[in-house]
């Protein structure tokens, strides 16, 4: 028979009101109490029903994840993460794929999170950066956390997590001015994500470090998509001075570009370098593989649950709005970059 949370109660000998505060990590249970109900779960294997707790009271314990990202990869790896979390702490995910330029894009989230009782949301982006999102789930008492691209915990910004993509691509621009290469050009990502224009930033930053002025010419507008690398790299590679080296946004806009060098019988790395960013399986995929910045987009996902199961806990929301971790994504080197051309 399947057991139940009266069992759970039998056992430990108390209420089955005071089982369900442990559950919910509630701060006004003894610690004595919680680690004799913990030990009769643990020991009956007990496995809450999120579905019957929603229905049974007035707490939800589902919370919902709302993507439009073409990367399947990304949205994969962020799945994994938050359904980590909501396992840890008896929660169901709702996953909602939806375009953001919908018009009706802030009406649809709302009626989302009423509909389906939702404890909460993550938040991606470019959601996490569209304040009109933000407002509305606070002007509904809703609870949320946003993951966006920063380097600095700011007091404008409450419930993040954070992703520093300004250090780490100053690290890989940095990494490709070692190997010698001051003629270096970046693919853009879409231009509405907070993550292009902080990359781009710290691309710019390490060439002015050394002394080195940003070529426009080298500063191709794209998207977060192979073929936006496949035409970026087409472009550069028909110019009358080349460059040696390639930061792509993206790994998928990096193997874009790598495929287009291919067709044009560019060796890589012998005559041009390629990097990417965040270690998707796009840079495992291609050959030769790609060097890239390692984005954890699992453990960022079971981050930002962990904060927002937090931020829902009776009597927890003190402090919380403060609380802002930050990724650094870590440099990768692999064999798609090498000394430039002429170059000792």
């Amino acid at each position: 028979m399947k057991v139940t949370i009266n069992d759970v109660a039998r056992l430990a000998g108390v209420s089955i009101k005071t089982v369900s505060r442990v559950m919910n990590n509630e701060p006004s249970v003894k610690k004595a109490t919680q680690e004799k109900v913990s030990a009769a779960i643990a020991e009956l294997n007990y496995q809450p029903n999120a579905a019957a707790r929603n229905l049974a009271g007035t707490r939800s314990y589902s919370i919902g994840y709302i993507y439009d990202n073409p990367n399947a990869y990304y949205v994969i790896d962020m799945q994994r993460g938050l359904l980590e979390a909501c396992r840890k702490h008896g929660y169901e995910l709702l996953i909602h794929p939806t375009n953001a330029k919908s018009a009706q894009i802030v009406q649809e989230v709302i009626d989302l999170v009423q509909h389906a009782r939702l404890a909460g949301l993550v938040l991606t982006p470019p959601f996490s950066e569209m304040p009109e999102i933000a407002e509305a789930l606070e002007r509904i008492g809703v609870d949320f956390v946003r993951i966006i691209s920063g380097s600095t915990p700011s007091p404008k910004l409450t419930n993040c997590v954070l992703v520093d993509d300004f250090t780490a691509a100053f690290k890989i621009t940095n990494h490709l001015l070692e190997l010698g290469h001051t003629d270096i050009a970046f693919l853009c990502g879409d231009e509405e994500h907070s993550s292009s224009g902080e990359r781009l930033a710290g691309f710019k930053a390490a060439l002015t470090k050394r002394g080195i002025s940003p070529n426009a010419k080298y500063i191709v507008p794209g998207s977060y998509s192979f073929e936006s690398g496949v035409k970026g790299a087409k472009y550069l590679l028909e110019l009358p001075h080349k460059p040696t080296a390639i930061f792509a946004c993206n790994d998928e806009i990096a193997a874009g570009a790598l495929f287009s060098a291919r067709l044009s019988q560019v060796e890589i790395p012998q005559q041009l370098s390629i990097v990417g960013f965040e270690n998707s399986p796009f840079s495992r995929q291609t050959w030769p593989p790609l060097t890239t910045a390692h984005q954890p987009n699992s453990t960022i996902a079971m981050q930002a649950a962990e904060l927002l199961f937090r931020r829902s806990r009776p009597g927890q929301q003190q402090g919380l709005a403060a609380e802002q971790p930050v990724f650094i994504p870590e440099l990768l080197v692999r064999d798609s970059t090498g000394a430039c051309p002429g170059s000792s």
